[in-house]
């Protein structure tokens, strides 16, 4: 029980040591991998984010649900599954007196299914690697009536995962 004590303490004194930054303005880059939750489906999620300034980014993110469920006795097709989107961010953490460690970020995205915007949270253990969490919910449909395996992709999402400096 001692040593497990001794290598939680030295954990964390580790991780309050390194210079943990969630967002370092101009020239930063994130890769983010995460679950995707949604109404009927679960998937993976993965975005590129590129910093441009002191609190505004630039990014792609990519989804694909690997369990869909069927609607109606039919199968999700590839192109009901998958999900391309490139997004804007205003990363606020340090606006808001956060940590440098934390990182706030809303921001609007425009993909294949809509127009909408997402609220994302990070948090940085060490230079390189952290967790994240973000809600998206799209704004604008292209198809405002949408029905069945359209419905995928194109409603309220759920994203936790890992977060990486590159």
């Amino acid at each position: 029980m001692k040593k497990i004590v001794l290598l939680l303490t030295l954990f964390v004194s580790a991780a309050q040591l390194a210079n943990a930054q969630a967002y370092e303005g101009k020239g930063d880059q994130k890769l983010q991998i995460s679950l995707n939750a949604q109404d009927g489906g679960t998937g993976i999620s993965s975005s590129l984010d590129f910093g441009l300034g002191e609190n505004m980014s630039l990014g792609v993110v990519a989804t694909y649900l690997l369990n869909a469920n069927d609607v109606n006795g039919q199968s999700a097709r590839f192109q009901d599954r998958a999900d391309l989107k490139a997004r804007f961010n205003a990363n606020i953490g340090n606006v808001l007196g956060l940590s440098p460690k934390m990182d706030v970020y809303p921001g609007l995205h425009l993909g294949t299914r809509n127009f909408g915007g997402h609220l994302g949270f990070r948090y940085f253990f060490t230079t390189g690697f952290g967790l994240f969490t973000e809600a998206a919910v799209p704004f604008a449909r292209y198809d405002t009536d949408v029905i069945g395996r359209e419905n995928y992709n194109n409603q309220f999402t759920f994203n936790i995962g890992a977060s990486f400096n590159l």
